[in-house]
């Protein structure tokens, strides 16, 4: 049994204790003994609170549901009793504490009946009671936060790869509901081709190694349809280092995967656009050179013709380099055509009138072994187009179709009018003139009909084509106002159809009476060409004509021999010559000799050729399209 002296100091200690209030009860539960930690912690003075009821200090609910009683019985009974809650102050305020109750034997020491009275101690527990509830809240409004995100896949793997939780994100992009998936292993979401190359476990790996592991790839869902995911999996680990488990993040990103794709085809596009233009530029420079030699050979030929003995293995042979230049100039327009170098007159047609025109010429042009034939109504329609660009057009599918035959077969040129809208939503309502020329050719697969328009694809071997033909047809439909059809089957021949715009109105007579009288007189042409060739062979066309001829070799000296010669009666001109262009040099002439009739010789377009809206002649041309010339110049003069 403690000496007093020993009590003495046990109650100096208590009392000196200020973080804990302890303090003693009797047996019915009234304060016997208060220290300065409970004074502190609940705000009585010992004066104020020895023999009162401990229940003040529990909240009105607790005393009225009996709980300081139930407290004070079971520590009776067990010895011991402990709980945590809130804790009524003097002032009314409460706060978090763990309150332990010992119970103390009755004075006479023998343990038995009714215990002597209690030893409580409270512990203020409000800091760390708030922090768990910041914890708790903060857990929750995270949960809360991971449920309502729907644009990513949010959820939790065991160390093992199993789905141990998943918000509504992933149920929306990966189309499993949580009870079908959690205990699943997340594998389920690669390809086959991917687990088979153990992707997924990889992942892990990286992540366990490195904290982290990020990818793209084809992901899969529930329904079996696949998207275009960006992917994160974070290692989750203990205090001890361990992996306990892993975050992982889903996002679809197919859109704007799409979106990178089609930036990097229009990039591609772009470049290779860009390409074609260079190309383009270079193959009109290529192919105006081309004309000028072209116009040189043609005129050369004419005038031979006219000139040799009556001999017809010459008169063969002159054929044959008269129609190799006419196929030369065929593939100068292809290529100006390409290079968006030849600009187009646009005009009625008697398209009959043409197609019965030129058969003879496409008939020589195939051979002997293939039949062209024609199927023209006999009423037909007349339709807008260029009359040399078409003629070329309808040539090239002929030489086609014969190449598709192998040489050998029939063609079928024929025409009909079409009151419906062209085959192509892009072409304007109205009615249509139809050209079409059709073999009994090998004809072509559904992949390479739909690339038979790309500029230089070709089907025929190396050197036996230049993949221009069909794109050059089609830029000619097109820029005529129409489209270009075509239907083909592989072992079962083609049809090509040249839907044209029908005109309005009836085609203008070829030449005016009057014209044809001016022309026939003899006149005084000034001739300028920077071509020496050119200018040689054009001047000697003129004078087998009949005409006089005062040759320059550039606009200065033209300007010049203007003065000199003032019986002047036209002038032909180049149009591209160096310091000044022929148009350039039409508005000088007319500025000095207003009313002059003035004929552009051009093979390639020129927007100022345009404006000027002079007569032109195509290069290369023939003595009668020169004479031609001559008489419509004169023509729009008188």
């Amino acid at each position: 049994m403690p000496t007093l002296v020993e009590e003495g100091r046990y109650r100096l200690l208590i009392d000196a204790i200020t973080d804990y209030a302890i303090f003693m009860l009797g047996p019915g539960g009234e304060a016997t003994s208060w220290n300065l930690g409970a004074a502190r912690a609940l705000g009585y003075a010992p004066q104020e609170i020895l023999g009162q009821d401990w229940a003040r200090f529990h909240t009105p609910g607790a005393r009225a549901a009996g709980a300081p009683e139930r407290a004070l019985a079971s520590a009776a009974e067990s010895g011991r009793f402990a709980c945590e809650g809130p804790v009524v102050r003097k002032n009314g305020s409460t706060f978090w504490a763990h309150m332990s109750i010992e119970a103390v034997p009755a004075p006479d020491g023998t343990g038995a009946g009714a215990p002597g009275g209690f030893a409580v101690v409270i512990r203020d527990l409000s800091e760390q009671h708030a922090a768990e509830e910041s914890l708790k809240r903060s857990e929750a409004q995270f949960r809360l936060l991971v449920q309502g995100v729907t644009d990513y896949a949010i959820f939790m793997l065991d160390p093992d790869g199993r789905v141990a939780s998943w918000n509504a994100g992933a149920q929306r992009i990966k189309g499993y509901a949580p009870e079908e998936i959690i205990g699943e292993h997340f594998s389920r979401f690669y390809t086959e081709a991917d687990r088979a190359a153990g992707v997924p476990f990889q992942g892990l790996d990286t992540a366990r190694r490195e904290g982290r592991w990020e990818s793209e790839g084809r992901r899969v869902r529930q329904d079996g349809s696949t998207f275009w995911a960006h992917v994160v999996i974070d290692a989750i680990f203990d205090d001890a280092g361990q992996v306990i488990g892993f975050a992982k993040i889903t996002r679809d990103i197919s859109e704007r995967r799409e979106a990178q794709l089609a930036l990097e085809s229009a990039r591609e596009a772009l470049f290779q656009a860009q390409k074609v233009e260079a190309l383009g530029q270079l193959t009109g420079g290529v192919a105006h050179d081309f004309n000028n030699l072209l116009m040189a050979a043609l005129g050369s030929v004419e005038l031979l013709r006219k000139r040799m003995p009556a001999d017809p293995r010459l008169a063969l042979l002159v054929d044959q380099v008269e129609l190799a230049i006419q196929r030369g100039a065929a593939l100068t327009e292809r290529m100006l055509t390409f290079a968006k170098g030849q600009q187009l007159t646009i005009e009625p047609l008697d398209l009959a009138a043409l197609l019965r025109g030129l058969h003879p010429f496409l008939q020589r042009s195939i051979g002997p072994r293939v039949r062209v034939t024609t199927r023209i109504p006999a009423e037909l329609a007349p339709g807008l187009s260029d009359a040399n660009q078409l003629e070329s057009a309808i040539l090239n599918l002929v030489l086609n179709a014969r190449d598709a035959m192998n040489g050998v077969g029939e063609v079928v040129i024929a025409a009909r009018s079409e009151p419906l809208a062209a085959p192509d939503i892009r072409s304007a309502p109205g009615a249509y003139v139809v050209l079409s020329v059709s073999d009994a050719g090998e004809g072509m697969d559904a992949v390479t009909l739909a690339r038979a328009t790309e500029p230089f694809f070709s089907t025929k071997g190396v050197g036996k084509g230049t993949g221009l033909g069909l794109s050059m047809v089609q830029g000619l439909a097109a820029q005529s106002g129409g489209v270009l059809a075509l239907a083909s089957e592989k072992g079962r021949g083609t049809s090509v159809e040249i839907w044209l715009r029908q005109a309005d109105r009836a085609p203008a007579e070829p030449h005016a009476r009057n014209g044809r009288k001016v022309a026939d007189r003899r006149l005084v042409v000034l001739l300028v060409d920077d071509d020496g060739l050119v200018l040689t062979n054009t001047a000697a066309l003129l004078e087998d004509l009949g005409h006089f001829v005062v040759a320059t070799t550039s606009a200065a000296e033209a300007l010049d021999a203007l003065e000199v010669h003032p019986d002047i009666d036209v002038v032909v001109t180049d149009q591209a010559m160096p310091q000044m262009t022929g148009s350039e040099l039409a508005r000088r002439v007319g500025e000095r000799r207003p009313g002059l009739p003035i004929v552009l010789a051009t093979g390639f377009a020129d927007p100022d050729a345009e404006k000027s809206r002079l007569p032109r002649l195509k290069k290369p041309f023939t003595q009668e399209q020169l004479r031609e010339a001559l008489m419509r110049a004169n023509a729009a003069r008188t």
